[in-house]
């Protein structure tokens, strides 16, 4: 049986201030939620509030301290990690939609670039100004992507090892602010841990994400877009699977090391799955839940492919496993009956966001 992961107050080892970047967003927000419900830590939530961000999944909380910051704005960001005061940061602040960033790439070249730089900057300057014992436990953890490694053939999977060969503008700006972190360690000393994730999906995704897209267009009977072939393959990871992830990599991981982070260990239930395969046991689940729009499958259409589309990814987090102890807790079929379940009772928040944010559910990324 697997030994149940180690909850955030025992793994903060008396960490008392911790600095969630991006706290407003899908995979920051399940990070607040798991602190303030396992941990005794004041936990502080910078967000700019862009239009994915969204505050209903925390809620009100004793402990939780909300700042909305863009970090790209030096004084600003500098201002809030001195208000924090953090013993821990969490940074996970970042454009992540490739299809907005093939139609938009500035944005994402001033959030994750220049805005991990500001942060970089001030929190190098809070460590320096710690008192000893403080600054000996201090780290930050910088949250990245797989698609940094580029794009890999039927056979291997990515490593920490993997040569970086990022393809579209989205992961060649978080390439970037991975060998900025990189570099404030080795010159500046800055304590840091990086971590490379694979596709996370779950609960509280802002819904222009496959999953999320798929479930609400098939639950009201609207054609499923699916990019060319479908046979595009990702490595599918529960978003709580990867806090648990996150927070052991944060608290005991090795300094300057990074920890690649994927949906399964063990490779005879492997977690990856074509984009066809994905669509199709959303399809097949819905049938069972919404029987009178069955067939839900009909009404899968092929689109245009996305520009530059990655055919594959796959993660080997097998340093993560040995190291840490990180084992997944969820399978594929379970998480995604979760995640199917929650849309489906989540209907009017996702109607809500959507109409804040002025998205339709339309197809974004096309040049």
């Amino acid at each position: 049986m697997t030994a149940p992961m180690p909850s955030a107050g025992e793994l903060l080892a008396g960490r008392a201030r911790v600095l969630v970047t991006g706290g407003a967003g899908f995979i920051g927000g399940a990070v607040v939620r798991r602190l303030l419900n396992t941990s005794e830590a004041l936990v502080f939530n910078l967000d700019k509030l862009g239009y994915a961000s969204d505050l209903t999944s925390i809620g009100e909380h004793p402990r939780h301290r909300f700042l909305q910051v863009d970090l790209a704005d030096a004084a600003a960001t500098a201002a809030a990690v001195a208000a924090a005061d953090p013993d821990l940061v969490l940074h996970l602040a970042a454009e992540s939609h490739v299809d907005r960033s093939i139609e938009g790439p500035a944005a994402f070249l001033e959030s994750n670039v220049l805005g991990t730089f500001q942060l970089l900057q001030a929190v190098r300057s809070h460590w320096h100004q710690l008192p000893a014992e403080r600054q000996e436990r201090f780290r930050l953890l910088h949250i990245s992507t797989d698609e940094v490694f580029g794009s890999l053939g039927p056979e291997g999977r990515f490593s920490e090892t993997t040569p970086y060969d990022p393809r579209s503008p989205y992961s060649a700006s978080k390439a970037a602010s991975d060998h900025l972190v990189r570099a404030w360690h080795h010159t500046y000393g800055l304590p840091v841990v990086l971590t490379n994730c694979s596709n996370n999906y779950g609960p509280w995704q802002f819904p222009e994400k496959l999953i999320p897209v798929v479930i609400l267009k098939a639950a009201a009977g609207e054609p499923i877009p699916l990019y060319g072939d479908g046979a595009n393959v990702r490595d599918w990871l529960f978003v709580e699977d990867h806090v648990d992830a996150l927070l052991l990599a944060a608290t005991r991981g090795q300094l300057g090391q990074s920890y690649c982070v994927g949906g399964s260990i063990d490779p005879a239930t492997p977690s990856e799955r074509s984009n066809r395969e994905v669509v199709e046991a959303i399809c097949a689940l819905l049938d069972q839940r919404l029987p009178q729009g069955a067939p839900h499958s009909r009404l899968i259409t092929s689109v245009t492919d996305r520009p530059g589309h990655d055919r594959r990814y796959g993660i080997d987090p097998t340093r993560i496993a040995t190291e840490l102890g990180w084992r997944p807790r969820h399978g594929f079929a379970e998480g995604l009956a979760l995640t199917v379940d929650w849309y489906l009772d989540q209907t009017p928040w996702c109607s809500t966001v959507r109409q804040r944010a002025a998205y339709g559910g339309q197809r974004l990324g096309l040049v």
